[in-house]
């Protein structure tokens, strides 16, 4: 819900501070003085017909009727319409939806937060309607626990931006003329509401508050939380502070001003980063990951919009801080990745949340427009494929969190970009955008959340902030300015898009100085003027500045490359420089080749299976020579990846535990190798295994003897997989397998690994190699520890189970016996296709699972390698890691066991009763 300043959109300043609103401009290069941009660019493509936009428009305007329309007939007072059935969500009626709930508190949430909504579009007479509903019907004195950060930003920021909407009516003399300030008195009473949970020894909020009861009473329930999140805490004093110059109440100014004190003094020193959870009374980072998505991003929005909006240099200054250390650790464009604070140059995930898509409005605030272009871009390639941005999605695309509750982000990203460029593309993006909400999220009562963007599944949930977001932005997109009936400039945005006016920077300035108890590095201004600048200083005179910056990201979800004309360095060979680095002489351990991949412009993304993610970004490459060859390294990569592909489609292979007493009904999910012994091709290995040392197998064995004869096991790591082949092979192994050194990695969340050789003849290699993950690998590691002895065997598909391997004799040891015949048969449940919740089902006669595609792949810029061996994803169909794939964890073995020795004594009791009777027969 992280929304972008209004001022960005052209920046036109209040009068009375029309010298440090144009520093704002020069100091965040130029992004406020945009207005005079939008002509320059139109010419880079064909402008959308005046006409198209008014129907555009037009059609903005009849999807709002339809949701507002919906909510007011089927769901007011309650707080929100669920579209599905057609009725209220009231809290306490309903199923509990955990903190999302925190939003809801008997106050018609939906209909504040609509109020300003209906003057950007022109809604005059339904405003001067819902205002005397608001008024009439709403009570903030409920027994109810609400979010302090929700209702801040939804509630206090929709009466304050009614409150400002209706005034600027009354002054037009056509509307409101019986207003009386009385939503302004509404605020106040909230804003006193919401005080009690800035009791804290730091001055940050609780996260809740009993609108009735307060804090800390037995009634109020709540108040015993430790933790909240920084965005929590940091989003408050545009609203706060609002409400503080109307009423001339400095208290809530001040409030918001010490939590933002102190959590600028919490950043971690050496980052100038901030986590995503604090402990509000020690004020220790409970978790230290940082971005610039959910938990954190309006924190950073309100330290830039509060300069804006107050003058006060010191958030300026805060936001420069900020800004450099996120453009320095967690930008990777088009990627914004999170980081640990104390370890910037470490990712903490590998997957981005959808609430980031404020953050290149943001940027163009900053007037930094070339990375705000690349990012928006990519995540409008991600809708492109899904039609709805995910809530969360990996490094390479794939769907991590399928839900989608029909977030504004975007669109307002996409507005502010519009205006700061004037590209006719963005445009085209939001007539995208208004096609997909009506195809796919609007039914009869409204317009439905997605519970899944892979199948277009519906979730009975209509969030206030679509009504209060998205349809503001959507219109202000295609509008003229004669289409609005205020001048638009003349406000800032909140978060939930809730307009103040720009005035309020002079009004009741009493508190409006400096923090003293904070250290700055201090801006130069010699630096800066103090009038709006050149816009050439914004872009380069080129009308085609934006779609040159996009078009490298036009295929990054769907990986087909680009081809560019290399040229030929014929300069760079007389000076005697070395030969660019081919993809097939690459090698991911090498650290000359990482260096030269840097100068390429090639940056090394850690995955969480253990993968490396190589992503190419021309501006970041030594000179535009080294960026070409960064290219062309990055194509010739994915050629090299196809065609070892069409040569080598290899399905999964097995490993069954075979020895008591498992007998095979332990079946695990194998990678083939591209070389060894083909699995497929000969019979099935069986062996004990028995661990190399080393363990990692990348030198001579110095245990010949207890391997001589079994399959080996070894870890992934250190040295290619063939080495480690050659070298089990010289010690007298029979088979290897390899184990995945990445904790927690399984083939059940990740796609299917394939060994690949070292890029010279591996024909000497006559064993065969599998790979196990680590979850698998620590079923037989666990298996070893308890029984010593086991045996496994290494096929192209799980195989029946041998009777007679159930009959062998036991050691004295092994006290549990296998299943004993009965009548010469073995029981039905005892087939080798049975398997436990960590393997994957046994795959039949040239099958493959369904992460495999028959279709070599299409990548385009991302390319993964393994610390060993060149890894491609294949092309998946539709297999994206959920949130509940990634909660599934391999059945432990000690569960396999015990299920086993019941089904065993079962079986035994069985034989014993039939037994009997044949006794009496």
């Amino acid at each position: 819900m992280s929304g972008a300043g209004g001022g960005r959109g052209g920046g036109s300043p209040a009068p009375q501070r029309a010298a440090p609103w144009s520093l704002v401009a020069t100091t965040t290069t130029a992004a406020l003085c945009l207005v005079t941009a939008t002509s320059l660019w139109t010419a880079g493509a064909a402008p959308m017909t005046r006409e198209e936009k008014q129907r555009l428009g037009n059609q903005v305007l009849e999807m709002f009727d339809h949701a507002y329309g919906n909510y007011m007939e089927h769901a007011y007072p309650a707080d929100e319409l669920m579209p599905l059935t057609c009725r209220g969500r009231i809290r306490g009626e309903e199923p509990s939806r955990g903190d999302v709930d925190d939003a809801l508190g008997k106050f018609s949430l939906t209909l504040i937060d609509s109020l300003d909504t209906l003057v950007v579009l022109n809604k005059t007479k339904e405003f001067e309607d819902a205002v005397k509903k608001v008024l009439r019907d709403v009570n903030l004195d409920n027994d109810v626990v609400v979010s302090v950060f929700e209702t801040n930003i939804r509630v206090l920021g929709g009466l304050l931006g009614g409150h400002s909407l209706a005034i600027m009516l009354k002054e037009k003399g056509e509307y409101m003329q019986w207003y009386n300030d009385e939503l302004l008195q509404m605020a106040k009473q909230l804003g006193y509401k919401l005080l009690p949970a800035f009791n804290t020894t730091s001055g940050l909020p609780y996260p809740r508050i009993n609108l009735k009861f307060g804090m800390r009473k037995p009634e109020a329930r709540t108040g015993t939380e430790t933790d909240t999140c920084t965005a929590c805490a940091g989003t408050l004093i545009l609203e706060f502070a609002a409400l503080s110059r109307f009423t001339g109440a400095t208290i809530f100014e001040e409030y918001a001003r010490k939590a933002l004190d102190f959590l600028w003094e919490k950043r971690q020193r050496s980052s100038n980063l901030v986590g995503v959870t604090i402990n509000i009374h020690t004020g220790d980072w409970v978790r230290k990951d940082s971005g610039v998505g959910a938990g954190i991003d309006s924190y950073y929005e309100y330290l830039l919009k509060a300069y804006v909006l107050l003058g006060d240099d010191s958030f300026l200054e805060r936001f420069n801080t900020h800004y450099d250390a996120i453009m320095r650790y967690i930008s990777q464009p088009p990627l914004l990745l999170d980081v640990h604070i104390h370890k910037p140059m470490l990712n903490a995930r590998t997957w981005m949340d959808a609430l980031l898509a404020f953050f290149p409005g943001l940027q163009v605030l900053k007037g930094d427009i070339r990375p705000a272009i690349e990012t928006h871009e990519m995540l409008y390639q991600v809708i492109k494929k899904h039609n709805f941005l995910p809530e969360a999605f990996t490094t390479d695309f794939r769907v991590h969190w399928a839900q989608h509750p029909l977030r504004p982000e975007f669109a307002e990203s996409t507005y502010f970009l519009y205006k700061a460029t004037g590209d006719p593309y963005y445009l085209e993006v939001g007539k995208t955008l208004i096609e997909n909400l009506n195809k796919y999220a609007r039914v009869p009562c409204g317009f439905a959340a997605m519970k899944d963007v892979r199948t277009g599944s519906h979730e009975d949930r209509m969030d206030s902030f679509f009504l209060a977001e998205m349809f503001k932005y959507l219109y202000l997109l295609f509008a003229d300015k004669e289409d609005i009936i205020f001048d638009i400039e003349d406000y800032i945005f909140t978060t939930e898009a809730h307009l103040l006016p720009l005035w309020l920077s002079t009004t009741n300035q009493s508190i409006s100085k400096k923090s003293t108890n904070s250290e700055y590095i201090e801006l130069d201004d010699s630096n800066f003027d103090w009038t709006c600048p050149n816009t050439q200083i914004l872009f380069p005179n080129d009308p085609l500045y934006a779609q040159s910056i996009r078009e490298p990201l036009k295929n990054v979800v769907d990986k087909s490359c680009p081809r560019g004309v290399i040229r030929v360095r014929e300069e760079s060979f007389r000076s005697g420089s070395k030969p660019p680095l081919r993809a097939r002489d690459f090698m991911a351990t090498n650290p000359e080749h990482l260096e030269i991949l840097k100068k390429m412009g090639v940056s090394l993304i850690h995955l969480k299976d253990g993968r490396v993610q190589l992503v190419q970004h021309a501006i970041q490459a030594a000179s535009s020579i080294d960026a070409e060859d960064g290219l062309r390294f990055m194509q010739e990569m994915i050629e090299l990846s196809s065609q070892q592909q069409k040569e080598q489609q290899l399905p999964p292979r097995a490993v069954q535990i075979v020895s008591h007493p498992f007998f095979g009904r332990v079946v695990l999910t194998a990678g083939p190798a591209q070389f060894g012994l083909d699995l497929s091709k000969h019979k099935e290995t069986r062996g004990f295994v028995a661990s190399s040392k080393p363990y990692n197998g990348c030198s001579e064995l110095t245990n010949p003897e207890a391997v001589m004869g079994k399959i080996a096991l070894l870890q992934r790591g250190q040295c290619m997989f063939a080495e480690k082949a050659r070298n089990i092979q010289n010690a007298g192994a029979i088979g290897g397998i390899v184990i995945d050194d990445n904790e927690g990695s399984s083939s059940d969340t990740a796609p299917l690994f394939q060994m690949a050789g070292d890029g010279k003849d591996t024909d000497d290699i006559k064993i065969p190699m599998l790979f196990l993950f680590s979850k698998e690998g620590s079923i037989i590691l666990d298996a070893i520890r308890e029984y010593e002895e086991v045996e496994v065997l290494l096929s192209d598909k799980a195989k029946d189970r041998d009777p007679e391997m159930e009959n062998e004799p036991q050691s004295a040891d092994q006290t549990t016996s296998g299943p004993p015949e009965v009548d010469g048969e073995s029981p039905e449940d005892s087939s080798l296709n049975s398997h436990s919740e960590s393997s994957s089902p046994a795959t039949t006669d040239n099958a493959s699972p369904s992460q495999q595609d028959s279709e070599p792949i299409k990548s385009k810029g991302y390319v993964r390698f393994d610390d060993e061996c060149t890894y491609f994803d294949e092309d998946e169909e539709e297999q994206p890691e959920t949130e509940e794939d990634s909660k599934q964890d391999s059945k432990p073995l000690h569960p396999i066991v015990a299920d086993w020795k019941e089904d065993m004594k079962a079986i035994r009791e069985l034989k014993k009763e039939m037994m009997k009777k044949k006794g009496e027969l």
